[in-house]
């Protein structure tokens, strides 16, 4: 007799499902047997093929009732965000109504259906004076993009839904199908002898999107609630992590010129000395990040870097 607990399938609705983490979510979630999947991201059609897909903006709150209701899940992953630094600073009205009117309805919508909402948040949050930073560190987000990521971990949390907030930084991985991510786009400027700017005092533990993904996926099997900080192991500067992919996929170092932030003189301010704990997440999600350079190896065999 074939138990009842093993027909159920869990209902993930994947928001934003285009981006470079909803991609590898879609691909993850898509083949396992125990899961009824649904994508949702701003696009008419989706990136990944095989995949029930709807167009989505979660800035309007009928949409996304539509949606949820219609799909009632378990589950809602939101990778959605406007996610342009600078461009948060001249487009504000923007950023607000993707950053935390968008969080804000599906919360909503959470609550309605009892359904659990799991957000992805970043150190912007923080000022990056005194990184790395836990869960529990007082946020003080210097540019309106961190601002409104704080925002949107606020309205969740007053939502009374039930809620995971992951708080990520430097998203890099084999996302097949959107602009490069870092590795990719350092490799490629290298190898085309471009000269390549990159910042000393910025400070981080760069994050592998398929370690994000095993986060996702064990506090969706654990049903954990509150908030995770999930990220790479190694905490190192960007200029020092531009170094290691040089020498991983042997790059010229000559091309590669150090330059400070300030230097860059950009609209928006960025944490300096930022990075996250994952001590919670290692101890209550056997969260084990691959080292940069197994990222590498894994990321040089699947695009053919």
């Amino acid at each position: 007799m074939i138990s009842t607990e093993k027909l159920i399938k869990k209902r993930i609705l994947v928001i934003g499902s285009n981006g470079m983490l909803g991609q590898r979510l879609s691909g993850y979630f898509l083949n396992k047997e125990k899961v009824e999947l649904l994508c949702a991201s701003a696009e008419e059609e989706s990136f990944i093929e095989s995949v029930e897909y709807r167009q989505l903006d979660i800035r309007d709150k009928k949409q996304v009732k539509k949606i949820v209701r219609e799909f009632y899940p378990d589950f809602i992953i939101n990778t959605a965000a406007y996610t342009n630094v600078d461009g948060c600073e001249s487009n504000k009205e923007l950023a607000w109504v993707v950053n935390v009117t968008g969080p804000e309805n599906l919360a909503f919508y959470a609550h309605a259906l009892d359904s659990h909402l799991i957000h992805i948040s970043s150190d912007y949050i923080f000022d990056g004076e005194n990184g790395p930073y836990t869960e529990n560190d007082v946020p003080n987000p210097i540019s309106y993009y961190g601002r409104t990521k704080l925002a949107s971990e606020n309205v969740i949390k007053g939502s009374r839904c039930k809620f995971t907030i992951i708080r990520t930084n430097v998203l890099y991985g084999p996302a097949k199908f959107g602009r490069p991510d870092f590795v990719k786009w350092v490799v490629n400027s290298l190898r085309n002898n471009e000269v390549i700017r990159i910042v000393t005092d910025q400070i981080n533990n760069p994050t592998y999107l398929d370690d994000l993904v095993f986060g996702i996926a064990k506090i969706i099997e654990l049903k954990k609630e509150g908030i995770y900080n999930l990220a790479g192991k190694e905490l190192l500067s960007r200029f020092e992590f531009t170094e290691k992919i040089a020498d991983y996929f042997n790059l010229n170092h000559n091309l590669i010129k150090p330059i400070t932030t300030r230097e860059l003189n950009q609209p928006a301010k960025r944490p300096l000395k930022s990075g996250l704990v994952i001590l919670k997440a290692q101890t209550e999600l056997n969260y084990k990040p691959h080292s940069l350079e197994e990222t590498f190896r894994l990321m040089k065999k699947e695009l053919n870097l």
